[in-house]
């Protein structure tokens, strides 16, 4: 028999929102979107000096003047490099943090937690000053790889809490049981592990690829000439030209990271039980 707590909660969650929720709640999204939708309205304006609302008329002819610039697609290419190549860093150091951590106990195990969140935890700036002072310190010179290490400390992080709470939700008589049959290392992590986590492995990838592409702060200071898109973006700002081929480069990067960031959430959406967690 269901308890009258239950029954009580179940009446709660069935009941309309009131007016007041539902204020609130279009309040918020119109908050959080709204300007998304003035960078899509003036990549359309004809008014290529200021952003004048409402446009005096609109075209589409920004689109076609960002395409042919060769700056933004070298700015492009760069992003795409530095995003795959600090997410395929994070996809394994992350895996194999979260399997490290998951696996074994010992002293000091909840710092060295501490130290794997902390450059995520830790403000842009913050991170970017620490690692400009330490290339500068064993003499780097600043270039893509400095900007895909800048990236890939926090991607690593990204790529850490999507595995580690996977393979929480999972139950280790699997691995247990694999051993038992006769399976080595390697093939307990190919058959039974892999599996369980290649879901929580590609969401991770999505996300990281999704941060490291629109990155600026860590960027910055360990960027040498090398010009991303989102640098790109701020040079722009500061040195206005055509500002509205600036809004369909925007646009475009709205789009570059939200489309991961919709991969990751329906990729994880039916996850809470993870395969072998029941008893």
């Amino acid at each position: 028999m269901p308890s009258k707590a239950a029954s009580n909660t179940s009446l709660r969650m069935g009941e309309r929102p009131s007016f007041s929720l539902k204020a609130a709640a279009t309040f918020g999204l119109l908050f959080l979107n709204l300007p998304l939708a003035f960078i899509l309205l003036y990549a359309f304006s004809t008014d290529d000096r200021s952003f004048t609302f409402p446009p005096p008329g609109l075209t589409l002819k920004w689109f076609a003047v960002a395409w042919e610039r060769d700056d933004i697609w070298q700015a492009l290419w760069i992003s795409v490099r530095v995003a795959l190549m600090g997410t395929a860093i994070a996809l394994v150091l992350g895996t194999l943090a979260s399997a490290a951590m998951f696996r074994f106990r010992f002293f000091g195990k909840e710092a060295i937690t501490l130290l794997i969140l902390l450059p995520i935890a830790l403000p842009g700036i913050v991170t970017g000053i620490s690692l400009r002072s330490a290339f500068g310190f064993v003499d780097i010179p600043f270039s893509y790889w400095t900007i895909v290490l800048g990236h890939a400390t926090f991607c690593i992080v990204v790529v850490y809490n999507n595995v580690i709470a996977r393979l929480r939700r999972s139950s280790p008589a699997l691995i247990e049981a694999s051993m038992d049959l006769g399976a080595n290392s390697f093939q307990t992590f190919r058959h039974v592990i892999l599996p369980n986590i290649a879901t929580a492995l590609l969401a991770g990838g999505m996300l990281a690829f999704a941060l490291s592409f629109d990155e600026v702060i860590v960027t910055t200071f360990t960027a040498g000439q090398q010009q991303t898109i989102p640098i790109w973006i701020l040079g722009q700002l500061l040195r206005p030209r055509e500002r509205p081929v600036t809004n369909v480069v925007a646009v475009f990067v709205i789009l570059v990271t939200m489309l991961p960031i919709l991969g990751a959430y329906w990729l994880t959406r039916d996850t809470h039980d993870a395969s072998g967690s029941g008893k």
